[in-house]
Order: structure tokens, then C-alpha cells, then sequence
């Protein structure tokens, strides 16, 4: 077991190393977060204790140590069509007013940010392929974000063993949309080409996205602090559609941090939407 000597000195360090790169806000008292979290790294670099690896951290400004740290702090728990409410929404009432909407272009463009392993983009292409057939025939694009590389490249093979397919997909769907071998799952190649995955720091500068349809940013703001939940939310708008949805984490919601966002609740499930501007008021004549 490696020994814990964090110091409130490299506690603080750690966590404004964090927040800086990822705009994720670790609160105070959550040492055996970072202990548990960067475990493998202080191994991986042969260091006895977390204080070596500060120690490391601080003698290179920049370098592959800091995306290493940044990345196992920031990896996420993930699972095909988790918290399921969401997904039951999507398919009665979200999609299909989207699809009716965009009949004439017959496109349709979702980002799934903070895609992790790839669990939620894939479920999406899953949930389209299942339940809108129709669509084979537009062009959908989903493009599915994360700032761990190292999680976008295990997203990328479409791989997952026995545990991880497990949890969130039926017998059905596994056998329509996987391939069984010794290690596990394999989802098909007609699947994974449905979407992109892209490196992507929420908390960076924003490139050459798209406008989307539907934007998934579930479960990451609640990890971030009131300006970076600001500042994350008003950059959304800018790339969803004036029409177009955004889903967040049953535990994350615009209101009070952003109120150019109106709620619409749906199926036990709470979707946004970038309200109406309000008329002006006329002062009586």
C-alpha cells in the first residue's frame, strides 16, 4: 500500500492543477480522492508517496505528467443508457419532434460531451438505429468528446468486456449490435462509424464545433465551480440550436447559474432549451 504524506500545501496545488486544466472544482477534505485517483500514476513514475509526485509536478511546468494527473482525476464512471429516464424521453417525445423538425434537411447532429468510454455516444447510435430507421437515409452525425485520450482510444475500438456490457444493455441488444468473443463484447463496425470521438477540454477554448440538435453534458458540472458552470453553460448555447435541447446529469441544472435556459421536463427526466426572449416592458400610457 503507498503511504500518504499529502500536504495541505501539495492538496492545494493538486487541486488548482486540476481545476485549471479541466475547470473541475475538487472540494476541500477530499485527500483520499487524489490518493485513490492518482494511485497508478505515483506507481507508474516508481515514486513511494503522492508527495514525490507533487514534487515531479512541480519541477516541469508543463509536460506528459500533468496530462497524466489531469486525466486520472478527471476519468468518469459510465454506462450504456445510464439513469434510463433520459433515454426513454429522447425516444417518445425528443427525437421525434427533432426528426419531425428537420425532415426537409434530413440532418441531425448530436455531441455527446464527456463521452468517457464511450457508453453514452454508442447507446445513442444504438437507440437511433433501433427505433428510427428512417434515419439510415439522413445524414446524423454524433460527435462525442472527452479530455482523456487515453479513454477516447479505448471508446474508439468499441470494446467492453463482460462487466461493462453488462450494465445498461439487454440480452437483445447485444446479440443485434455485438459481436461475443473471449474477451468480451465487440459493437459492430456500422455502429462505430456513427460516431466521432474527439479530444476535447471543457474548460479550454472551444474550436470548430458544429451547431447541435442535442447536446448530452451529463454529470460533469456538478464538479466544476459557479463561474467555470457559467462559463461552460453560455458557451453551450452558442453551439445548440435556437430549437435544440441540452441534457444534463439528474443532479446538474441551469437554473440559478444560467437563466437564458428554460426547463422542460420530460419522462422523470429534465431537458433545457434556450428560452424565448422576454418582451420588453412598456412603461403605461
Amino acid at each position: 500500500m503507498i503511504a500518504s504524506t499529502l500536504t495541505a500545501a501539495d492538496y492545494r496545488y493538486l487541486s488548482e492543477l486540476v481545476e485549471t486544466h479541466s475547470g473541475i472544482c475538487v472540494e476541500d477534505g477530499k485527500q483520499y480522492l487524489f490518493e485513490a485517483r492518482l494511485a497508478s500514476v505515483v506507481r507508474q513514475h516508481g515514486h513511494a508517496n503522492i508527495n514525490q509526485l507533487v514534487n515531479q509536478l512541480r519541477a516541469s511546468v508543463t509536460g506528459a505528467i500533468h496530462r497524466e494527473a489531469v486525466e486520472a482525476m478527471t476519468t468518469q464512471e459510465t454506462s450504456f443508457f445510464r439513469d434510463g429516464h433520459p433515454f426513454e424521453a429522447l425516444r417518445k417525445v425528443i427525437l421525434p419532434e427533432l426528426i419531425a423538425r428537420r425532415s426537409q434537411a434530413r440532418r441531425l447532429t448530436i455531441w455527446s460531451a464527456a463521452s468517457s468510454t464511450g457508453q453514452e455516444p454508442y447507446s445513442l447510435a444504438i437507440l437511433l438505429r433501433e427505433h428510427f430507421p428512417s434515419l439510415a437515409h439522413w445524414d446524423v452525425k454524433i460527435i462525442a468528446t472527452d479530455l482523456c485520450e487515453s479513454v477516447l482510444g479505448r471508446a474508439r475500438t468499441g470494446r467492453y468486456n463482460r462487466a461493462e456490457a453488462a450494465r445498461g444493455l439487454s440480452a437483445p441488444l447485444l446479440a443485434r449490435y455485438f459481436q461475443e468473443d473471449a474477451d468480451g463484447f465487440l459493437l459492430r463496425e456500422e455502429v462505430r462509424r456513427t460516431v466521432e470521438f474527439r479530444q476535447f477540454n471543457l474548460a479550454g477554448p472551444w474550436g470548430s464545433l458544429p451547431e447541435f440538435d442535442l447536446i448530452l453534458l451529463r454529470n460533469v458540472l456538478i464538479y466544476f465551480g459557479p463561474a467555470a458552470k457559467r462559463r461552460v453553460l453560455e458557451k453551450t448555447r452558442g453551439y445548440l440550436k435556437p430549437d435544440g435541447y441540452l441534457l444534463l446529469g439528474a443532479a446538474e441544472t441551469t437554473l440559478h447559474v444560467d437563466e437564458a435556459y428554460e426547463v422542460v421536463h420530460l419522462e422523470r427526466s429534465s431537458f433545457y432549451r434556450i428560452a424565448p426572449p422576454r418582451p420588453l416592458n412598456r412603461a403605461a400610457r
